[in-house]
């Protein structure tokens, strides 16, 4: 393992903090900054009176510093403060899937021809019956104000000569009403302007920290334990913690997200019982540039919204390249099945200006040596974005009192069963604000709003069940009981969880295993190996197209690669039969240095990142495997071979994890 510097802007003993944001994209960094006092202050009191149609960008930022949010800023008892923020990024800050994002942001803004009704409608449509109608609705009323605190904080959109804002239309879009900048990286800017912001704000930053578990005392989320820069295990308290990790991209062989994408947000909820729902419609981008290097290189919906055309290997169009993703996705990948093709083209030559108009993707094509005005481009479908993640009231809070989610770690309802493009974005500005203002007007359990209504017992259009009620109602058999040594690791810790709790006067409190002494490369070797067969296993069986049989398969490799994990190196249970452990489990630092007393700070733990990232992402895929195996139809982005109708059971969301309490 190579040992890092810690970062300069954080101390050796972390402090605690009143919210700690875990995760450096588009929620993360934009909620962190609307905690932030001086951050808020960098944007000014804009929502709702900024003219987002003005043409200039000549915000004078210091006209309105020192304006304080217009949230009272106020402790559980009352006393107004200073909230103390922090936020924890495994990578560097700018490291994120937002800068990888070509789409851009999909708003209807103030004097629009267009109609929020019709952006509604368009996400509804696409998200294929399991939207939540409430939560859609906040996303498409509050985007507009949402987009005037990005300018705010400094965000440059593209315009044309007479400074008016260009827009694209996008699959399942029914106008032309996303905006983007510098062509297609929107989220370049977008992280650009947020980085910037949350670095001149007070916000406590912690980069190259890598959180792997939440600490949760009595049902109520405390903090996280992370690995340091240097190795170390730490503990770090915060009265709040707001989940903003990002995507599972990495679950796949073929993907357009960063290494860093690993689900570790989501298997963290999993492992402590968090309600997880709609992991299953993992949504596949359709034309990612057939290429060698990883992550796949987008070829942006705006080419298709722009023009360019999808042609097969005889040259023919089969698609309607304007059709959501999912649509467009699966018709790429049963073409290429029928033909016989590892990858089908984009004909994007009859685009005129496409050096000016997409100066990006033109670059990145000429390192490749093709020529988008003379070549049709060879693309192939490639795991892109989650649609579902922790379940959510419509403020961002979880399952969990004390722990909130925001962005594509979260499952707010807003994209159901597909995410309609450039909504995404969007999101996790909406939601992330939403999230800050919930956490400094002293919410800390969900309410019954949003995705998480059903799950807490209230009436909603789409029903929530969890996977062990699913099946039993539908007779369903679970997926893949088939190991003994996974059923004996999970009865060891169960047991040794209920002599813990009796010790600890019946206290739950979740805790993980960790082995004390580094990891050397060749163990590091075995796991890159291990990750790389079971991804392209992931790509075979659990991708675009889905059968029994291969879900079936994916689902041995999975507990073949937590098998092959060698028992002495795990840093945390062992999922048992297909199913995440969700009872407390107890502490074991092993070693001399350890002892049930001693601070997790104080030890000198060196955890092997590698092995971590490959059991989240086991965790993460042992859920969308279940999932998928058990829905029965082709709804969204989840298309199964045996079903290829919608289907009147599958208006539901199938949920892993404990019921609220």
């Amino acid at each position: 393992m190579n040992l890092e510097s810690p970062a300069t802007s954080m101390p050796s003993q972390p402090a605690s903090f009143d919210v700690l944001v875990i995760g450096s994209g588009v929620a993360g960094l934009f909620a962190a900054l609307s905690l932030s006092m001086n951050g808020m202050a960098s944007m000014g009191d804009t929502f709702g009176k900024r003219d987002i149609t003005d043409k200039r960008d000549t915000t004078d930022k210091r006209s309105i510093a020192g304006k304080r949010n217009t949230i009272s800023k106020r402790s559980t008892t009352g006393i107004d403060k200073d909230m103390r923020v922090g936020i924890i990024t495994k990578g560097e800050l700018s490291q994120s899937a937002t800068r990888w994002a070509q789409g851009g942001i999909a708003a209807v803004l103030p004097g629009d021809e267009d109609s929020i009704d019709q952006h509604m409608s368009d996400t509804l449509k696409a998200g294929d019956g399991l939207c939540d109608l409430d939560a859609v609705r906040v996303l498409v009323d509050e985007g507009p104000d949402a987009i005037i605190a990005l300018v705010a904080a400094g965000m440059s959109f593209d315009r044309d000569a007479a400074g008016n804002y260009l827009r694209a239309r996008e699959g399942g879009h029914s106008a032309a009403r996303v905006l983007h900048a510098g062509g297609v990286a929107t989220g370049a800017e977008v992280e650009r302007a947020l980085v910037e912001s949350v670095r001149a704000s007070d916000v406590t930053i912690m980069e190259r920290w890598f959180s792997f578990d939440l600490i949760v005392e009595m049902g109520i989320c405390k903090g996280v334990r992370c690995i340091d820069p240097l190795g170390n295990l730490q503990e770090i308290r915060a009265e709040v913690v707001l989940l903003a990790t990002g995507g599972a991209g990495q679950l796949y062989s073929v993907t357009t997200n960063p290494p860093e994408a690993t689900g570790d947000g989501v298997a963290m909820a999993l492992r402590a019982g968090v309600p997880v729902a709609d992991l299953e419609f993992f949504q596949f981008h359709p034309t990612a540039l057939y290429h060698a290097v990883m992550p796949r290189p987008l070829l942006s919906e705006a080419l298709r919204g722009h023009g360019a055309v999808l042609r097969d290997r005889d040259g023919n169009r089969f698609v309607d390249e304007l059709a959501p993703r999912d649509k467009v996705s699966r018709a790429i990948a049963l073409k290429m099945a029928e033909q016989g093709m590892p990858h089908l083209w984009l004909d994007a030559t009859g685009l005129a200006g496409f050096d000016e108009r997409f100066p990006t993707i033109f670059t990145m094509l000429e390192s490749c040596n093709l020529d988008p005005t003379k070549d049709w481009l060879p693309v192939a479908p490639a795991a892109h974005y989650v649609s579902g993640g922790i379940l959510t009231d419509l403020d961002g809070a979880t399952g969990c009192e004390g722990l909130f989610a925001a962005g594509e770690v979260a499952c707010t309802g807003v994209h159901g069963a597909n995410r309609l493009a450039s909504n995404s974005l969007l999101e996790g500005l909406v939601y992330g604000i939403r999230a800050a203002r919930a956490i400094v007007s002293g919410k800390r359990k969900a309410d019954a709003t949003g995705a998480i209504a059903a799950w807490l017992g209230a009436q909603s259009r789409v029903a929530c069940m969890g996977v062990e009620e699913f099946e039993e109602h539908y007779g369903i058999s679970p997926i893949g009981r088939e190991s003994s040594r996974m059923e004996h690791a999970s009865s060891q810790h169960e047991s040794d969880s209920m002599e813990h709790s009796s010790m600890q006067n019946e206290i739950t409190q979740h805790e993980s295993a960790l082995i004390p002494g580094s990891i050397g490369h060749q163990t590091d070797s075995k796991i890159r190996k291990m990750r790389e067969h079971f991804q392209e296993e992931m790509m075979q069986g659990g991708g675009v197209i889905r059968s029994e049989g291969g879900l079936s398969g994916v689902a041995r490799t999975i507990h073949d690669t937590v098998s092959s994990i060698p028992m002495s190196s795990m840093p945390m249970p062992i999922p048992t039969s297909m199913s995440v452990p969700t009872s407390p489990m107890s502490v074991k630092l092993i070693g001399d240095q350890a002892s049930e007393s001693s601070s997790l700070a104080g030890n000198q733990m060196y955890i092997n990142r590698d092995t971590i990232e490959l059991l989240n992402m086991c965790i993460v895929a042992n859920a969308l495997v279940r999932s998928a195996y058990d829905r029965r139809e082709t709804r969204g982005a989840h298309a199964r071979i045996e079903y290829p109708d919608a289907s009147e059971r599958g208006l539901v969301r199938i949920v892993h994890g404990n019921p609220a309490v």
